[in-house]
């Protein structure tokens, strides 16, 4: 009850633009314990898999509306170029918050695509990453990166589902590593949290075919990796012909 007060007292002064850009001392708001979050996964201090529990908790108790109005979601789609192929981002910027620092432990992005568009499929090494959805639907799928091998990944599906405003998934190394995301209304947005070059490694991202996937009959499937180009060529757009 505390948590979600001040959660609301940060909306109505944004909404009544009371304190413009400068928030008052607020210490539980939820922008300060997603940075403890990150922090924590930097540090080594937390599991990959428990960053990506306590981030999408925290997704769904933090109201929608009162994120959309801490990192002033409609000014940062006012002008917004929908790519005919995949999706475009814009960076985010949170307004000074008592303890919390202006450079974030994690790289913070609103990503938006039209109706059809994809954000590709796609693994990843070294990083983790939580994507809360904006505005709009989207299906999403995901699978376990089980290795990568001959320019291929060996992979497991895990969610294939649909999800809408509020709801949120995530990524890592150790779960659900590879996602796809094709928008199924209008236009649809996520908030995403990115941490990069875990473990001092430098991240790599692994575009993937999945179209091309060979059953190993024991429910995993071999998919080879593409070029972005080609990647976005195939996923950028969906096809319903």
């Amino acid at each position: 009850m505390k948590a979600a007060m001040s959660y609301g007292l940060v909306s109505s002064l944004i909404q009544t633009q009371a304190i413009g850009k400068h928030i008052l001392p607020i210490t539980n708001h939820w922008s300060i314990e997603l940075n403890d979050f990150c922090h924590d996964l930097r540090k080594s201090t937390i599991a990959v898999t428990e960053w990506q529990q306590k981030v999408e908790d925290l997704f769904d108790k933090v109201p929608l509306q009162d994120l959309l109005n801490f990192i002033d979601f409609d000014q940062l789609i006012r002008v917004f170029n929908y790519p005919d192929l995949g999706v475009n981002t814009k960076k985010v910027t949170f307004p000074k918050l008592d303890g919390l620092p202006e450079r974030t432990a994690f790289v913070k992005k609103i990503f938006g695509m039209k109706k059809d568009r994809g954000i590709i499929p796609h693994g990843h090494a070294n990083m983790s990453s939580a994507h809360l959805v904006l505005k709009g639907g989207m299906r999403l799928r995901h699978y376990d990166n089980l290795r990568v091998e001959d320019n291929t990944m060996l992979i497991k599906p895990t969610i294939d589902k649909t999800i809408a405003a509020g709801e949120s998934s995530s990524i890592s190394d150790e779960k659900d590593n590879v996602h796809w995301f094709i928008a199924e209304t209008e236009t649809a947005f996520t908030f995403d949290v990115i941490m990069l070059d875990l473990d001092d490694k430098p991240y790599d991202i692994y575009n993937l075919d999945i179209h091309a996937k060979e059953d190993q009959n024991n429910g995993n499937f071999r998919v080879p990796i593409l070029d972005v180009d080609a990647a976005l060529k195939k996923y950028g757009k969906e096809s319903h012909h």
